[in-house]
């Protein structure tokens, strides 16, 4: 397996798809559908395979191509069309060659509603495909449950009709058709039906829904409980058929799709062909933009040129006249019209070759972060450098954050990131010194000033960006302490608040809103949370640890070793106050123990008292 390979392998998307595997000669060799198209790609080249014919199959593939799309019925539906068109040799090809099924709502008078595997009639409308039979043969009895639909295949006309050619049949004395061969039911009222239906098979049930729940319930109002059960039923239906799957209309034919999707360095457009009802070339070309100055309708204008070129002869055998696309190119190519859908079939087409643009932007992102680890960090240190209207790169960032209970043992923390990642042996923490009670921005200044004037006195690089936990009064209480120890202006300081994560800057009251998918936003945030973490842990250590002094430390005759001793072999301060003289005699002698049982006495009675 090449390099090359190895790479795409690893970059594949956990989406459901078709996936395309060629041979040194770049003949496509096999054609597979999968729902997640990662697992089962990789799933040929991470174990041994019983099959021998597998095994060639994999010998043999020097690349792979794929294409996303919604579903996995989507994925079945383009799998069929792509091994129709390839014939690849790997394939078990259907010997029959049927097509999947369509559900047809044919012409005429009393409209049938039927299976078929051919949808080519003319006035005919066609609904699917659906890639499995069952799923169209549950809808079609779904359908016919909830209408009284003809399903003979008597001309009926108004002639017919007329003219007293058809019996009634069976089908009528059960109550599943209401007489259409003797025009017992008017053309209007099975045309209702056929509308109804039409909704459903094109997967817009809601309206139809909302209908039938206004119907229920004015019946129920009225007290006509056995009709409002009927449209009840009909409802309970409904809601147990699914909605179609199809990758394309089969009123859709001989047509192109361009989808572009532009960043500021490149521009990606995906391309698929549709010829009978069917998705049967697809392609996606990336092109590096030298300036910003290319539009994107240059650009899509030379993908349409370029897809001509490479596919010259399906070109001279379709007749291709209908282009939907996202931008409309600059140049008139002859015969050639240019669509840009707003709703429906052709629109979801335009989505897919969307989608598939942003699968290879994702898919080139990620491949050049492997081959070079370094770039999404530049990446990252540069869009922070933008959004942050800073000088420099933010290399070096450091964030304060104060923690105490009520003003009592504050502390602080700083915690590092270096090229966007945590520096954990130079995170720094403090007690507060210099500050009585709850009051954060002289904590904030003391931090500040104590760490910078540290790192000036033993001529250590100072960051670039400081961060701080709170709002303006934080940042400017920072910008103080900067002052006083002469580094006016050499280092950046922003502020970020919890509640809303604004940002905020010197000066400006306005906080920044960073978008929420910011990578900017992501590192602060993940700086703030560290620095948090980091400070409420020092800040529990230090109030276990002074309850503890409290209590062991004051009393006469008991040393640092003692205490030791006693927390070793008690566990806790509670399993040392509830122990007896004679168990605390066996750890530190008669005398100790008997100091010990009455300095605990007296500080219990005083924290009562």
């Amino acid at each position: 397996m090449t390099d090359d390979l190895k790479l795409k392998l690893s970059l594949l998307p956990d989406e459901p798809g078709v996936y395309r595997y060629r041979n040194r000669e770049g003949t496509i060799i096999y054609v597979g559908k999968a729902k997640n198209l990662k697992r089962r790609v990789n799933s040929y080249f991470n174990r041994e395979h019983e099959s021998v014919r597998t095994t060639m199959l994999v010998r043999n593939i020097a690349d792979l191509e794929y294409t996303v799309v919604n579903t996995e019925e989507e994925a079945l539906d383009l799998e069929n069309a792509l091994i129709k068109e390839y014939q690849p040799r790997y394939n078990v090809l259907l010997k029959d060659d049927k097509s999947y099924p369509w559900i047809c709502v044919s012409a005429g008078l009393y409209p049938r509603v039927y299976i078929t595997r051919d949808a080519r009639a003319k006035g005919d409308r066609f609904y699917g495909p659906y890639p499995r039979a069952e799923v169209a043969k549950v809808l079609i009895d779904t359908i016919r449950q909830i209408y009284p639909l003809r399903t003979c295949r008597l001309n009926v006309s108004r002639e017919t009709i007329e003219g007293g050619k058809h019996r009634l049949c069976l089908q009528y004395h059960i109550h599943r058709c209401q007489g259409c061969c003797q025009g017992l039911v008017s053309p209007e009222q099975y045309g209702e039906y056929i509308n109804e239906i039409r909704q459903i098979l094109n997967g817009d049930t809601h309206t139809l829904m909302d209908v039938l729940m206004q119907q229920m319930q004015q019946l129920a109002s009225e007290l006509r409980f056995e009709e409002a059960e009927v449209i009840k039923r009909r409802y309970k239906l409904l809601e147990h058929v699914r909605r179609r799957s199809v990758i394309v209309s089969p009123s859709i034919h001989n047509i192109d799709v361009f989808g572009l999707l532009r960043d500021d360095d490149a521009a990606w457009v995906s391309f698929m062909h549709v010829r009978g009802g069917a998705v049967v070339q697809s392609l996606t070309l990336e092109y590096r933009l030298s300036t910003r100055e290319e539009t994107d309708a240059e650009i899509m204008s030379m993908a349409i040129a370029e897809v001509h070129q490479r596919f010259a002869e399906t070109y001279q055998r379709d007749h291709v006249t209908e282009v939907i696309i996202n931008v409309t190119p600059d140049v008139e190519f002859e015969g050639m019209t240019f669509t840009i859908p707003q709703r429906g079939d052709k629109k979801h087409l335009l989505d897919i070759a969307i989608k598939n643009a942003t699968q290879k932007r994702t898919e080139r992102l990620r491949m050049m972060e492997k081959l070079n680890p370094e770039q999404r960090t530049t990446r990252t240190l540069t869009t922070m450098q933008r959004d942050l209207r800073l000088t420099v790169i933010p290399r070096h960032i450091e964030c304060f954050d104060n923690s105490n209970i009520s003003g009592a043992n504050p502390v602080a923390s700083c915690v590092v990131f270096r090229n966007a990642k945590p520096s954990k042996k130079e995170y720094r923490h403090f007690n507060i010194k210099t500050v009585e009670g709850a009051d954060d921005f002289a904590s904030m200044r003391e931090v500040v000033t104590r760490r910078y004037s540290r790192m000036i006195q033993e001529n250590e690089e100072l960051p670039q960006l400081l961060i701080v936990d709170g709002g303006k009064g934080q940042v400017t209480s920072a910008l103080e302490a900067l002052d006083e120890i002469g580094l006016q202006g050499q280092i950046a300081v922003v502020g970020i608040a919890k509640r809303l994560n604004e940002v905020y800057f010197p000066g400006d009251s306005i906080p920044l809103y960073i978008d929420k998918n910011s990578e900017t936003l992501h590192v602060i945030q993940r700086l703030r949370d560290e620095a948090h973490r980091f400070a409420i842990t020092f800040h529990r250590k230090q109030r276990s640890k002074k309850q503890v002094h409290s209590a062991l430390d004051d009393v006469p005759g008991i040393g640092p070793k003692t205490r030791t001793l006693l927390l070793k072999h008690f566990k806790s301060l509670k399993r040392i106050r509830e122990a007896s003289e004679q168990d605390l005699a066996e750890v530190v002698g008669p005398a100790k123990a008997r100091t010990l049982i009455e300095a605990l006495s007296q500080s219990s009675t005083s924290a009562t008292d």
